[in-house]
């Protein structure tokens, strides 16, 4: 819902670290402890559900100022025993291999998961990529009230990086790439496990917990045009929550979540420069001095509770409250001359901590003869900034002055099933405001009025979004006799007018020694459509052949926040045909073909808001074609 990125060249951009919300696969937190979601790690062949929170949800998940989205990974059916190798070839060298294994009884389910991708890429240059992934999930039922469920995943992940095209190159279809990225042998490294156990016990109705352990490790070594920077962190914690349920009278019943999640991240962050070879000076640069070498410890706790207060007619009222933190603690390992820091024997350690985040929450939900419903809420959530954020390199000082980021969030909205269950619908209305939005301070480089020497993060101003979402899907056809078992049409929509207010960042004057602000109060929001739609149909046979095709539109948006650069409009329209059976008591069998981009419009894969001269990250030039095929044998 529009929290997006930074204003201006310099300012805190998440195109690729995205922060702002919160990612959890099977109850695990994904994000870090400082609030940045990586998911180069994450086997999206093994997810079986997803659930999407939208805006603030500080009451239940701490720092998730835009949202939260829940995965799980696929659940064993239980009483059935299978193994399985799935088979996609595309374009572009795409090939993708999975073996998986999955049982499940009374005693509890295993499911294992192994997969092998690889891409030549469909850039010009260097856009290669190989993955391979490892799943496994359990769980142990101990007794008829406590359960046991572990989680593990290994991946080893390596991207090619062509770099974003320019406005120019993407007009032009030169798909070629950033010179600087290919030379320097750009590309994202990724090799992490995670780890989890959970104890749910569920006393009855009444009283259950869940207590959640986990952790994750990574190395990453990444670079760009600007050199190479090389990660690793480590992270574990705790999720611990208690459902409470409370029957009164007249039917009216209370029920609560209450628990507390608490995270700790320590991370050695090492940048490089890097510098042309001098052996062979066609060849990959080389990686030269370190620029930067800091050890960061972050932690963060929340506590949290919230209560659902359910009443005759159907009508219930829910409230809750969150108290979250952050706590940074960051050592300078490397001597910088020209800040002013005087070095004793060990390197200058820097903290800081913010507290008292309270992110409340209130909705009131009525439904109508259990057809439909409308509802209101209100809901908090804050960013805290990252390590990086807090302190300034150059003069060896503290940002003290950051405050974290705050957005508030109301809705109004409906959603229902209708004409004998075969019409759902969604709208919902929503304004959102995020205040003390991050931004940067250019500082001149001494003696010149055009380069920047550094630049650090300030608090810019608000933004403010309101937006309208609708859904609607049809069952046409739902039967088990005949020739068609299901067809189903679809529709969503949703319009943003979104705006900043007060918002500006400071940049170089060109006439002077000084630095200019930019006020961009009442721009549009660099980086979202004003409008986007899908429109679509899913159809179902009962001999087993089922069709599904889509058409997504976005809108054109602004690329840079003075809105003097913009992307164009575009649609895609994608359609996928196959066929699944069973071949004897023990086999199932799928075939299918596709084929995305059918028209072979020009469109991107992302657009980097405020990042000028780089812009686009392209999709495919024409359309690309893949099938494959599925084989499970059931014991």
């Amino acid at each position: 819902r529009g929290y997006g990125n930074g204003v201006g060249p310099f300012g805190p951009n998440s195109n690729w670290d995205a922060q702002g919300y919160k990612l959890y696969l099977n109850g695990i937190p994904i994000t870090d402890a400082e609030g940045i979601t990586l998911m180069d790690d994450i086997d999206f062949s093994t997810i079986g559900d997803v659930e999407v929170l939208k805006g603030p949800s500080g009451s239940l998940y701490g720092l998730a100022i835009s949202g939260v989205v829940n995965l799980k990974t696929i659940q064993p059916e239980k009483g059935k025993t299978s193994i399985g190798q799935d088979v996609l070839i595309g374009d572009y060298g795409t090939q993708r291999y999975t073996t998986h294994f999955q049982t499940a009884s009374d005693k509890g389910s295993l499911f294992l998961s192994y997969g092998h991708q690889t891409s030549d890429g469909y850039m010009d240059f260097h856009s290669a990529s190989h993955k391979d992934f490892v799943t496994m999930t359990g769980q142990y039922n101990v007794d008829d009230k406590q359960s046991l469920n572990t989680f593990f995943t290994y991946s080893n992940s390596y991207d090619e990086r062509a770099g974003e095209l320019t406005i120019d190159q993407y007009a032009q279809g030169d798909y070629s790439g950033n010179p600087d990225y290919i030379i320097r042998n750009a590309h994202s490294a990724v090799e992490s496990f995670r780890i989890g156990i959970s104890d749910i016990y569920k006393l009855n109705k009444n009283f259950s917990t869940t207590t959640t352990l986990f952790g994750a490790g990574s190395a990453i070594n990444e670079s760009s045009g600007d050199g190479r920077t090389d990660r690793n962190p480590i992270n574990f914690g705790v999720r611990t929550t208690v459902d409470l349920g409370f029957d009164l009278k007249n039917s009216a019943r209370l029920t609560s979540v209450t628990g507390i999640e608490s995270q700790r991240q320590a991370a050695r962050v090492i940048g490089y420069e890097m510098i042309p070879n001098p052996a062979d000076s066609t060849a990959y640069w080389l990686t030269g001095d370190a620029i930067t070498n800091r050890q960061a410890t972050t932690s963060t706790t929340s506590l949290f509770t919230e209560w659902t207060l359910t009443l005759p007619k159907d009508f219930s009222i829910t409230g809750g409250i969150g108290l979250s933190s952050m706590n940074i603690s960051l050592i300078d390992n490397l001597y910088m001359p020209n800040n002013n820091v005087v070095r004793g024997n060990t390197s200058p350690t820097y903290a800081t901590s913010y507290n008292g985040l309270f992110s409340p929450h209130l909705a009131l939900n009525k439904v109508f003869n259990q057809q439909f419903s409308i509802y209101a809420s209100y809901s908090r959530g804050y960013k805290a900034p990252v390590s990086s954020y807090f302190f300034i390199p150059e003069t060896g000082q503290l940002n003290t002055n950051l405050r974290p980021e705050i957005g508030d969030q109301f809705e109004i909205g409906t959603k229902g099933v209708l004409l004998n269950d075969k019409l759902v619908y969604e709208l919902a209305v929503f304004s959102t405001k995020f205040k003390d939005k991050m931004t940067a301070i250019a500082v001149p480089l001494k003696g010149s009025t055009t380069t920047t020497g550094y630049s650090y993060i300030v608090n810019g101003g608000n933004q403010n979004d309101f937006g309208i979402e609708f859904l609607l899907k049809y069952n046409v056809i739902d039967s088990k006799t005949g020739f068609f078992k299901y067809v189903s049409p679809f529709f969503n929509f949703a319009y943003s007018d979104f705006k900043y207010d007060g918002f500006g960042y400071q940049t170089l004057s060109d006439d002077k020694k000084t630095a200019d602000i930019q006020d961009y109060t009442g721009k549009a929001v660099a980086g979202v459509a004003p409008v986007t739609a899908n429109l679509g149909i899913d159809v179902v046979t009962n001999s087993g052949i089922y069709f599904n095709t889509g058409y997504s539109y976005k809108d054109a948006f602004p690329i840079s926040s003075d809105g003097l650069n913009k992307t164009s409009a575009y649609g895609l329209l994608n359609a996928k045909l196959g066929y699944r059976k069973n071949i004897g008591q023990h086999f199932d069998l799928e075939l299918y073909a596709g084929v995305n981009n059918i028209t072979g419009i020009q469109y991107p894969l992302m657009v980097f808001a405020n990042q000028l001269p780089d812009a686009y990250l392209p999709g495919p030039k024409k359309a690309n074609y893949f099938g494959g095929v599925n084989l499970k044998y059931n014991f």
